[in-house]
């Protein structure tokens, strides 16, 4: 198993934009394309309050390449983000880092 923590750096003032459209759309769609998050964070206290945080699960590199691949062309994906980004972008920018488990880790 490999879990990829996201954190979506988000265009000031436009994070509660950037969770609407997670609730609304993006989880939604990612269940038809076997994206499996973990949980989603947003900070409450301290550094960088316009951040969300998630975690995704994958099963091996190749289920993360096929299932982004199908996600990124999906045609209602495609709308729903020109949509929410019709008064501008909602991301400054994107860290991702896959982690691997360790032998004694709850997660494995």
């Amino acid at each position: 198993m490999i879990y990829e923590l996201r954190v979506y750096h988000a265009m000031p003032g436009k994070l509660p934009a950037l969770v609407d459209r997670f609730r609304k759309t993006t989880v939604g769609i990612w269940k038809r394309h076997d994206i499996r998050p973990v949980g989603f964070w947003t900070v409450d206290i301290g550094e960088n309050t316009n951040d969300l945080y998630y975690m995704l699960q994958w099963d091996d590199m190749m289920h993360r390449e096929r299932a982004t691949a199908a996600f990124q062309s999906d045609a209602e994906w495609i709308k729903a983000r020109d949509q929410s980004e019709a008064g501008g972008p909602l991301i400054a920018s994107v860290t991702r880092t896959l982690l691997k488990p360790t032998d004694f880790s709850g997660l494995k």
